[in-house]
């Protein structure tokens, strides 16, 4: 069970609108520093966003039919509709290209007839703020731990909190998110480029009572046939490779596979491209 002690991550303020996060200077430096300590250390860090959570209403109380549109052969891409064996209660929407206008104004049109003007300035209004982000660096009541298999998650909730994250040592501990905000989750090709010096965090989310819970994720996803590597940077003999070079979508084919199904997900990066151990 989740230790109900509210476990305080980094609270990270992106000024996103200012000339603060311009490359190279002092503030620049200052933030790179506190959000990677906060990658390694914790593995997550919560910013504080405040436009989301009827847009998620809206969505998830269209018709089983439209929301059946959103198709998506892709691993972890499209509608996931609940129902599954393992997430019996779970359901997801999946917006490829997100910070593409034009992207979501077709899904807007495909959910809703004549579009959804909110829906897209919303959405492309978030997207900014993540794109700032990136520069810089209803689930069942009993959730599937697991470490997502893109760079990084943004978790936005309503207002049922349900977020638990396993600390280094073991622990699992329930998230207070301040209301209107986002959590940012280290995911697993983050820790490969970082060379394993990130931290990527376990999470589930953990459910009781009868309401409903809404959230929404996004994913920092690379473009299909990139391939993920650790920079030079972080490669030297006192770190080694941690990791093989590999193909996105063969690792996302893999960790989505049934050959992977009862593998722990947080295992599933390592078994499929650790580097073998040298003999000295």
């Amino acid at each position: 069970m989740g230790s109900e002690s509210q476990f305080q991550i980094p609270v990270i303020e992106l000024p996103i609108e200012s000339e603060d996060l311009r490359r190279g200077t002092d503030k620049w430096q200052s933030l790179c520093r506190r959000l990677r300590e906060a990658c390694e250390n914790y593995g997550c860090f919560e910013v504080v966003y405040d436009k989301i959570s009827s847009l998620i209403r809206q969505l998830f109380n269209l018709p089983l039919e439209t929301k059946r549109k959103n198709i998506n052969p892709k691993p972890y891409h499209g509608y996931y509709e609940p129902g599954s064996e393992f997430l019996p209660f779970y359901e997801s929407f999946g917006l490829e290209d997100a910070s593409n206008c034009n992207s979501v104004k077709s899904f807007a049109q495909l959910m809703w007839t004549h579009g959804h003007d909110h829906c897209c300035q919303t959405i492309n209004t978030l997207m900014k703020q993540l794109e700032g982000l990136s520069h810089v660096i209803g689930y069942t009541t009993v959730g599937l731990p697991h470490t997502d298999k893109f760079y990084g998650a943004l978790l936005c909730e309503d207002r049922i909190s349900g977020l638990e994250i396993e600390t280094k040592d073991g622990q699992w501990v329930k998230l207070f998110p301040s209301p209107g905000s986002f959590v940012f989750i280290v995911g697993d090709l983050l820790t490969t480029w970082s060379n394993g010096r990130m931290h990527a965090a376990k999470h589930r989310v953990m459910m009781s009572g009868d309401k409903d819970r809404y959230s929404l994720g996004a994913f920092a996803v690379p473009v299909e046939g990139t391939i993920i590597r650790a920079p030079r940077e972080m490669v030297d003999e006192e770190h080694p490779q941690v990791f093989k070079d590999f193909d996105l979508m063969d690792f996302l084919n893999y960790a989505d596979s049934e050959e992977s199904m009862a593998i722990d997900s947080s295992k599933k990066l390592f078994i499929f491209a650790a580097q073998p151990k040298r003999v000295v």
